[in-house]
């Protein structure tokens, strides 16, 4: 059987469907969204499918017929009306401030205005005036209701947020948007997407009555692509997959949930995949970080710098309000919103009222997320901190404990001074990544065991090591070794097997903080079968 052709960095709906790439069907819930309300926005994450929904939306409204045959909406539409369609990307370009900004709106509009018999006035700065001219000449020339498209219409605050012209640049967005509301009567649909959640007030100040569906059921799974969608759509190349890796189809299926799985938009969303990442994977049959390997955005730096992040609530799990994640940017007190917004937190659970479990949604993002966060707690210096852990994991394989205590000393003792962030609490979280980005090299690391929570836990092919610090002088050697007996932390890996059926070697770690010099003191190491 053909493996499906992929559509990777198409986001043309039209071109798909032309030359034949799969498209995971949403036309249901596009026919649903466009005969309900007239003004809405979406937010979803980067590289999640809104672009080519705006883009289906727009073929839809422009009556391309022949390009949604054998789908969904060629059952459910039976009109085929064509509207005029104004669509505005407003990724195309970046953003640094005023002039940019002027320069980019006028790349935007001006083919509108060509296209429509509007006589440019690029000198013209009031993009309210703009924006209603070239909607009122469209109506004017085709007699129809017009459609007004807005792809990452966010995409001018995120590039400027934290500086100093952001609020010059949130004020002239803010204008572009200003007649969507005055000109309903001449409207049939609005549709705008992005990121972030920036507040009614703050951005669509005229346009107060947007239908927000960002976090409704209905439309949890309108971008990315579905468990159920994955599982009964792409079993030949999920075999593939499993094929080309020594897998069986059970444990690549696995291996993918673990990977990309775990978004969840609304209370009683699917499990949804990241569209990117499981389409790379599956086309290039291997299991790498594709989303994070398109860049660190760049506000996700300015949030790190701004805010001292403490990464192990986001991997166990925390709880919130919705009000303290479905905020707006510009307001927030916290990352939080940011976060979950740009698709580093998602929903885990949804509990009763208004509170949910927040956390990484899989693997991918998790190890992406604290790769990108080493820096702040440790050193500037990517390729130093990745030689750092290949070397001690280098070193747990061949079970040279020692060594891999000596690694982890001068790494943390090499970490520059700053009296304003080296607290316990500091280097317990260097603790924590140090072992959390082990992950890809190792079996599994771990913090949490059944008998209660131990520093760390990492465990390799043959071998598992159970970890405690004892840090800022509150306590030994022989108090660190003695918790984890007491507390039975190796209880649960004590029937742990190699590939070969032999039992793992287990190893207790106890060390110490040395406050003075800053990284660790003294430590001792107990083979578990040496006792």
């Amino acid at each position: 059987m053909a493996l499906k052709r992929f559509p990777i960095g198409v986001q043309d709906f039209a071109r798909i469907r032309e030359e034949g790439m799969y498209y995971v069907d949403k036309t249901d819930l596009v026919y649903e969204l466009t005969h309900t309300d007239l003004y809405y926005f979406l937010s979803r994450p980067r590289r999640f499918g809104k672009s080519l929904l705006i883009s289906t939306l727009q073929y839809y409204f422009e009556g391309r017929k022949e390009l949604f045959a054998g789908l969904a909406m060629e059952r459910l539409e039976t009109e085929w009306k064509k509207y005029p369609v104004i669509r505005l990307d407003m990724s195309l370009v970046k953003y640094s401030g005023k002039d940019s900004l002027v320069e980019s709106l006028n790349k935007i509009l001006e083919p509108h205005e060509k296209r429509f018999g509007v006589t440019p006035e690029p000198n013209i700065h009031t993009w309210g005036v703009r924006m209603a001219r070239i909607i009122e000449a469209a109506h004017e020339q085709t007699g129809k209701q017009v459609v007004v498209l807005v792809d990452e219409y966010d995409a001018p605050m995120l590039d400027t947020f934290g500086m100093e012209s952001f609020n010059d640049i949130r004020i002239q967005v803010r204008s572009l948007y200003s007649p969507l509301k005055a000109l309903g009567s001449i409207l049939r649909f609005v549709f705008l997407t992005g990121i972030s959640k920036f507040s009614q007030l703050s951005i669509f100040s005229e346009l107060n009555n947007l239908n927000v569906i960002t976090m409704d059921d209905e439309y949890a799974a309108i971008c990315g692509i579905t468990k159920e969608e994955v599982f009964s759509q792409m079993q030949p190349e999920i075999q593939a997959l499993a094929d080309k890796n020594g897998m069986t189809y059970d444990e690549a299926c696995e291996a993918l949930i673990r990977q990309y799985d775990g978004y969840h938009f609304s209370k009683n969303s699917p499990d949804v995949f990241n569209p990117f990442s499981l389409i790379n994977s599956l086309t290039k049959r291997e299991l790498a970080n594709y989303w994070f390997a398109t860049g660190t955005p760049t506000i996700l730096t300015r949030l790190m710098s701004k805010y001292k992040v403490d990464p192990v609530p986001f991997d166990s799990g925390f709880d919130a309000t919705q009000d303290m994640f479905d905020a707006p940017t510009e307001t927030a007190k916290n990352p939080i919103p940011m976060l979950y917004q740009s698709g580093y937190l998602t929903i885990k659970t949804a509990k009763s009222g208004n509170r949910f479990i927040l956390g990484f949604p899989n693997d991918e993002v998790r190890l992406g997320f604290l790769k990108a966060l080493m820096p702040y707690y440790a050193m500037d210096d990517v390729v130093q901190n990745d030689s750092f852990l290949l070397r001690l994991v280098d070193s747990l394989e061949s079970r040279d404990i020692d060594n891999a205590l000596v690694l982890i000393k001068a790494f943390i003792g090499g970490i520059p001074y700053n009296a304003e962030r080296q607290d316990e609490n500091h280097y317990k979280t260097v603790f924590f990544l140090i072992f959390k980005l082990c992950t890809p090299y190792v079996v599994r690391t771990e913090e949490c065991c059944a008998a209660g929570r131990c520093d760390a836990v990492v465990e390799t092919a043959n071998a598992v090591y159970m970890f405690e610090f004892k840090l800022d002088g509150k306590g030994t050697v022989d108090d660190a070794l003695k918790q984890i007996d007491d507390r039975g932390y190796l209880i649960p890996y004590s029937a742990r097997l190699t590939a070969n059926g032999s039992p793992k070697k287990l190893f207790k770690i106890g060390a110490t903080f040395d406050v003075k010099k800053r990284t660790l003191g003294e430590w001792k190491i107990v083979s578990v079968f040496e006792e």
